[in-house]
């Protein structure tokens, strides 16, 4: 039963609209409900559960965790507004921090008495960004930091504030200054060089970036 979580980017510079009159926050809702009908379509995804976070501050950036359901999930996607500022760190550390609420809990992490491979609680953490500058009250920020600090008991435990079985992915969207040159290459994604994706291929994902 794989574990869903959207982190979505809700800064105000999502605002920004493409030639065809849509906002980066529409782009990103329509990729999260493409998603999910076509993730329907496929059996296995019976068991799956999904989550939405934004950037807002904790906890109020949880839009639907634990308890919501799907229905919940949705209204809370349609509703989201663009506001605020750009605080990746702040929000990835929050959607880590929702993932492995219940995993001191349940016995998944198991500390001190070793790992087992076969108890595992996979997730997969998928955020939909412009890849603008990293901002904050302090101001602009040129790299990506994720707060050390969580309210989690047993968090002191573990050195990262990710688990061997979750995953991050992220999808960049961007405006093109000019037409690439370049031919496309066909049935592969383009990466993006922003932060984001450093913190995607530790975890063993990868940052794509897409143009509109």
């Amino acid at each position: 039963m794989p574990i869903l979580l959207f982190l979505i980017d809700t800064s105000a510079s999502m605002n920004q609209r493409t030639d065809l009159g849509t906002s980066y926050l529409d782009i990103a809702k329509g990729a999260v409900e493409l998603f999910l009908k076509l993730r329907a379509r496929d059996p296995a995804s019976r068991g799956d559960r999904y989550m939405l976070v934004t950037y807002d501050e904790p906890p109020y950036c949880i839009k639907a965790g634990w308890k919501e359901n799907h229905a919940t999930f949705m209204s809370e996607l349609k509703n989201l507004q663009a506001s605020g500022l750009t605080t990746l760190g702040q929000a990835l550390r929050s959607s880590f921090d929702l993932l492995n609420l219940n995993r001191l809990i349940s016995g998944i992490d198991n500390y001190g008495q070793g790992r087992n491979p076969f108890f595992l609680e996979p997730s997969i953490l998928i955020t939909i960004t412009d890849g603008n500058k990293l901002t904050s009250t302090a101001g602009v920020q040129e790299e990506l930091h994720l707060p050390l600090n969580s309210p989690l008991p047993g968090s002191e435990l573990t050195k990262e504030p990710f688990r061997w079985d979750q995953r991050l992915f992220a999808l960049v969207l961007r405006l093109p200054g000019l037409a690439s040159t370049e031919p496309e290459q066909v049935g592969s994604v383009p990466t993006d060089e922003s932060a984001i994706t450093q913190m995607c291929e530790v975890t063993g994902g990868i940052g794509n970036i897409s143009y509109f």
